[in-house]
């Protein structure tokens, strides 16, 4: 069953350029503060939506998602996930980490970041947090998405 409504209006097959443009944007200024971004997912296929969507239910696992396909900004190229790279180069989602020595958290520096650039954080949803997920939705609901509304660069006003 395809999850999108309208057929004829095709489907973002990468990130959004003002969402891929805010995204360098945050992985530079966080940089300057002396904290390393990695970007761990960003646009997302309706099959790879739907795999994680799968986790802790059909497949093992926690859940991690509890949008199916064609439910999350991703699949319309509207949104990434961050984690924090570690001083052995792996990649870090502790949220209490201050790798940067400045007293405050680098998981929020970065949250911080991402507000001030647009981005609506995953952490202040009241249902499910989902704390590595930054989103730009230019004022459109999943529902308009569904059926076919895309964002429009000129949209957006930096």
């Amino acid at each position: 069953m395809n999850p999108f409504v309208d057929k004829d209006v095709p489907l973002p097959t990468m990130l959004h350029p003002v969402v891929k443009d805010y995204q360098s944007e945050l992985v530079d200024q966080a940089a300057k503060k002396g904290i390393n971004v990695v970007i761990t997912e960003g646009h997302r296929s309706a099959e790879r939506q739907n795999a994680l969507y799968e986790k802790g239910r059909s497949e093992e696992g926690r859940i991690v998602t509890y949008a199916k396909a064609g439910e999350s900004y991703h699949n319309y190229g509207l949104a990434i996930d961050f984690a924090l790279r570690n001083e052995n180069g792996g990649v870090s989602w502790d949220m209490d980490a201050d790798r940067n020595g400045n007293g405050r958290s680098d998981w929020m520096e970065v949250v911080a970041i991402a507000k001030q650039l647009g981005f609506e954080w995953g952490g202040d949803w009241s249902k499910f947090k989902d704390y590595p997920h930054l989103q730009m939705n230019f004022g459109l609901s999943i529902r308009q998405l569904k059926r076919g509304h895309r964002p429009k660069v000129e949209s957006y006003a930096k």
